[in-house]
């Protein structure tokens, strides 16, 4: 996934020349992952180049190049560390189209790193999306593998909006199927070597259905799809489990689609419970679904608590905690 995402601001960087990068490291060092590996020696330090320890800082600036017509794509860190840079993304750039009356557009992609799974602590694994889906102007975008990373990424640089693109990086590097330290072969079609080396997009917006099934339906992004596919796998349940990939637009329509099919819903996300994207999904899916309904909807989520160091494991949903909810869908 790293390559891919590497290679997806390669290709936009040589198709626009206003296509900048910025954020801590980013430049000779390549990023803390190395997602930006490259980069400044290939365009150049005005193209790419690195930022102070200064998150509002780094998201401003590029609010204000995005303004003046070039698209930056802003690196966080961690995504525990946007939080100082909220204010310029909620009152600056999701409002700066309605505010100018069109006038001014703000395509800027805050990429970040989330998620937990690799031990990282409480500032180094948690999943802000929430928030960021609650704010209207802003898109949220959470590829699961290396070939919609690449398609997603590229498709969020080339939009007119402001988009966070949170990388799970506890699949920055493979697959796994849910269990510590246990990786399994890419599950997708498109595996890592099937990944493009030229120009394509993933749309914005359109979910994918990754393993059809007529019992259950799992929704999921990110690294949850791999817990979802490897319990599903295990479990025997014929589950069908769709994988969101862009949070805001919601591809809505697909997912009712599956739930009118299958008469029972199971959402699956790290971030904590209450007021998670889960809590969205469970709205939605009931006002369009309700008399499809054959048991209640449920959710499996991380704990309402600060992300725990050496308990990491039991905080994160893993497949003991996903098998029960679909074992209690299915008795109803």
């Amino acid at each position: 996934m790293i390559q891919a995402i590497n290679s997806a601001m390669d290709v936009c960087m040589e198709r626009d020349d206003g296509v900048t990068v910025l954020g801590e490291d980013v430049g000779y060092f390549g990023g803390v992952f190395r997602a930006t590996a490259g980069l400044q020696k290939k365009y150049g330090r005005n193209r790419v180049f690195d930022a102070p320890i200064n998150e509002c800082g780094i998201i401003g600036v590029s609010i204000g190049m995005a303004a003046y017509g070039l698209r930056p794509v802003p690196e966080i860190q961690f995504a525990d560390y946007i939080y100082p840079g909220m204010d310029q993304l909620i009152s600056e750039a999701a409002r700066l189209r309605y505010r100018s009356a069109g006038d001014f557009t703000c395509p800027i992609t805050v990429r970040s790193p989330f998620g937990g799974g690799i031990f990282g602590g409480q500032t180094h694994s948690q999943s802000p999306e929430g928030i960021f889906t609650h704010v209207s102007g802003l898109k949220t975008v959470i590829p699961s593998n290396p070939y919609d990373a690449k398609g997603l990424l590229i498709a969020a640089i080339e939009d007119p909006d402001p988009v966070l693109f949170f990388e799970p990086k506890r699949i920055y590097n493979g697959p796994f199927d849910g269990h510590y330290d246990r990786p399994v072969q890419p599950w997708s079609k498109h595996d890592s070597s099937e990944v493009p080396e030229g120009y394509y997009n993933v749309p914005l917006g359109k979910a994918a259905v990754v393993r059809a099934g007529e019992a259950v339906t799992v929704l999921c992004y990110g690294t949850m799809v791999h817990v979802a596919l490897g319990v599903a796998q295990e479990s025997g349940v014929d589950a069908e489990i769709i994988d969101l990939r862009t949070l805001v637009p919601l591809d809505i329509e697909t997912i009712a689609a599956s739930v009118e099919k299958t008469g029972r819903c199971v959402i699956v996300h790290e971030a904590t419970r209450t007021s998670g994207f889960g809590a969205e999904l469970s709205a939605q899916v009931q006002e369009r679904c309700f008399h499809h309904l054959e048991a209640p909807i449920e959710r499996v989520t991380g704990w309402d608590t600060p992300y725990p160091h050496s308990l990491e494991w039991a905080y994160f949903p893993g497949p003991v905690r996903l098998g029960q909810a679909l074992k209690r869908v299915m008795k109803d």
